[in-house]
């Protein structure tokens, strides 16, 4: 967080940053460059508070939808949460939607509103293909609703005039210019989604051995697989909201956690909060500052690291089940 803030264009050494926002809580007022002042408070503060908390909201739900579905490949992304709340942005920018009572706040309205909508109906569809809602029937049907609601994204850029360049940015993910009133929308959201997975560790504990054997040792598999699936939605719709799309957290972070404290997740879901704050924070500094004026889509820099550490993961992965 002290990097994050301190360092862009105008660099801001940690001691002033630590007597700015100690002021500011305490109502204090700090012998200090107002411009460095405004710079922390701002700007760069609630950029890196809202980027450890989307990089935090997709790893927790990383970390659990890979435990539930017993599947390395599984992510925030894989119930098509994402690619709902994508469509519910591009709606909106598409058709220049905007509530009187929400102004601003429109976007991430209707992004949170479509990943509701899209967990609920794919969740419906597996119900009434299998109504055990085995873990292969969710992923199948969260495969196809993605693909799907991927084709209506394609068909509305493609349709797109002049707002291209918006949903283009917006769907390859930023943190920039949110403020903090992005963070009081994501935070709750946050709070309640991480609070009810950090509830049901044990449970993903026992399910990840299979759901009949969580079944025998006394775990209502249906209802806690509900709570998980709709907990790990909540978190992927309003990080989703706030930021856009933004690849690989979900994927990567869990499984590097796993490698370095292990697979229980009492462990596994609180570290990867703080594993996956810290590596969104990191790679929106590298994004803003690699090209710097130019900034880069935060979506871009964390495909770019992830991918290569993902394809590292499963090399070594197949090279232990040969061994």
């Amino acid at each position: 967080m002290l990097m994050g803030i301190s360092i862009g264009t105008v660099s801001v050494p940690a001691g002033d940053i630590i007597k700015i926002i100690w002021a500011e809580i305490f109502r204090l007022t700090p012998d200090l460059d107002p411009m460095h002042t405004n710079i922390v408070l701002n700007i760069r503060l609630p950029r890196v508070i809202l980027a450890g908390l989307v990089g935090a909201s997709l790893a927790i739900a990383g970390a659990a939808f890979q435990g539930l579905l017993r599947n390395p490949l599984a992510d925030p992304y894989t119930l098509g949460v994402s690619s709902g709340a994508s469509v519910g942005a591009v709606l909106t920018l598409f058709f220049g939607i905007s509530l009187p009572f929400a102004g601003l706040f429109t976007l991430p309205l209707f992004s949170i509103l479509f990943s509701f909508i899209t967990i609920f109906i794919v969740l419906w569809f597996a119900r009434k293909i299998d109504r055990s809602m085995k873990v292969e029937t969710i992923i199948l049907t969260g495969i196809i609703f993605s693909s799907f609601l991927g084709s209506l994204i394609s068909l509305m850029i493609a349709l797109t005039g002049e707002e291209l360049r918006q949903i283009i940015g917006w769907l390859l993910g930023s943190v920039s210019m949110r403020g903090w009133d992005y963070i009081k929308i994501i935070l709750p959201f946050f709070a309640i989604g991480s609070f009810l997975l950090l509830l049901n560790s044990r449970e993903l504990n026992a399910m990840s051995f299979g759901e009949e054997r969580a079944q025998h040792i006394g775990v209502n598999v249906h209802k806690r697989k509900m709570i998980i699936l709709i907990a790990g939605s909540i978190l992927t719709g309003a990080a989703v909201a706030v930021s856009g799309t933004i690849g690989f957290v979900g994927l990567v972070i869990p499984h590097l956690t796993r490698l370095l404290w292990g697979p229980d997740h009492v462990h596994l879901l609180p570290l990867s909060i703080f594993t996956g704050a810290g590596f969104l924070i990191l790679a929106d500094l590298l994004a803003r500052t690699i090209i710097s004026p130019t900034e880069l889509p935060i979506g871009v820099i964390t495909a770019l690291v992830g991918a290569p550490v993902f394809g590292v993961i499963l090399m070594n992965r197949r090279s232990e089940r040969r061994g």
